[in-house]
């Protein structure tokens, strides 16, 4: 009884032989318990009237504690319990046969109890209980979970408590190009070195974004003089700033999309996140390539506006 019937039928779902042999019992959990409490009531009573047949009422009375303290109690707690799932298995076969043959009286208790109290409730643990559990299981040599797979399990539980302007690029260090800029050997170099794939077109100031220039446009197409916007894609999607990254991640999936323009209450632009800035947040670590200069926008982002207040 002590064994949680969900995670028993987790167990079996996933092969466990010990879980396969103890759920098909314990799923019945009324009607086990009737079972057991009975049984065990039944061995108690004739242990006191065997004991009183052949010795006097106290000795009888110590004699029957100290037997059922040793081996009802303590022995099964401290040592059976420590390994409920195998011995739970390897008894499932004298189980079966006391809840037949005390079936006939166990099974309209068993009914009633159903009745009234209805099926056992599972157990719910909230995130940051998961998260315990997870750090646990990485920390005990007997767990196969390592640190890389607890460090994205915790992002993964905690990603869609974060908001877009938390993990966003903004748009004082966001590199955005004018519509009516030309094209000069310059600015494709400098387009290059961000090693970014796609950026935002604004129309006169940065508020005004009018579309995604994507590099892989300019692959192989005389440019040089032709002006932004001629290149750009139409298409741009903006997202609240404050908007949570679980619904962000789903919207980047159904509009196939890996860039949102992220703008506050008053439609400004507060800067602009992608999709591998919320897998950043689920791997718990900044994704970097090659080509990337700095390793945080945001917090060159800060630090520009603590130095312009400094100087003001």
């Amino acid at each position: 009884m002590g064994l949680d019937v969900h995670e028993l039928k987790r167990k079996a779902k996933l092969g466990d032989k010990n879980a396969i042999k103890i759920y098909p019992i314990r799923k019945h959990g009324n009607l086990l318990l009737a079972t057991l409490l009975l049984g065990n009531v039944g061995v108690n009573s004739a242990l006191s009237v065997f004991l009183g047949s052949i010795a006097t009422g106290v000795v009888a009375g110590i004699v029957a504690t100290a037997l059922i303290f040793l081996f009802g109690e303590i022995i099964p707690q401290a040592v059976i319990s420590r390994h409920a799932l195998k011995f739970g298995a390897q008894t499932t076969w004298l189980v079966w046969i006391f809840l037949a043959l005390l079936f006939p009286l166990t099974y309209p208790i068993a009914w009633v109890l159903n009745k009234m109290l209805g099926s056992e409730m599972p157990t719910i643990y909230s995130k940051h209980e998961l998260i315990e559990f997870i750090e646990e299981h990485e920390d005990s040599v007997e767990s196969n979970i390592d640190a890389d797979e607890e460090r994205i399990l915790k992002g993964a539980l905690t990603f869609s408590d974060r908001r877009v302007e938390e993990v966003m690029t903004p748009a004082s260090v966001a590199m955005m190009l004018d519509q009516n800029q030309k094209f000069t050997t310059t600015l494709i170099i400098k387009l290059r070195k961000t090693g970014h794939s796609r950026f935002p077109v604004y129309n006169g100031q940065q508020n005004n974004i009018v579309g995604l220039l994507y590099i892989k446009n300019l692959v192989g197409r005389e440019i040089i003089g032709k002006h932004v916007g001629e290149l750009m894609n139409n298409t741009v999607y903006s997202v609240s700033s404050k908007s949570k990254l679980d619904d962000v991640l789903n919207a980047f999936i159904n509009t196939r999309n890996h860039m949102f323009v992220a703008i506050d209450e008053f439609k400004n632009v507060e800067g602009v996140i992608t999709v591998e800035d919320i897998l950043e947040e689920i791997v718990g670590q900044e994704i970097m390539d090659e080509s990337d200069r700095v390793a945080d926008l945001r917090k060159m982002a800060k630090n520009k506006k603590s130095n312009l207040k400094t100087a003001l």
